[in-house]
């Protein structure tokens, strides 16, 4: 159970960074992508590293976390990609 909260702790600082939830401190939306990246790259090191030494359960919750971070990470990074292309047009 407390590797959850590890996952979790670490998930945490992945949705702000992708700018899906507020920080807590300031409030605000702060988008990241490098951070988020981190993040990411910090969360597969981490279950490279547990490997075969995690439950059932804590194994489908790193993976499952680490699959949503992905995939809400490529469509941000999309996001800035089609805005900055947007703004080359003007």
């Amino acid at each position: 159970m407390k590797f959850n909260i590890i996952v979790s702790f670490f998930a945490e600082i992945g949705w702000q960074a992708l700018g899906k939830i507020s920080n807590p401190i300031t409030g605000k939306i702060e988008k990241n992508l490098e951070m988020a990246k981190q993040i990411i790259e910090l969360l597969d090191v981490l279950k490279e590293k547990t490997n075969g030494n995690l439950s059932k359960e804590e194994e489908k919750f790193l993976e499952s976390t680490i699959s949503d971070l992905k995939l809400n990470y490529v469509e941000e990074l999309s996001k800035e990609k089609q805005g900055n292309e947007s703004k080359d047009k003007i």
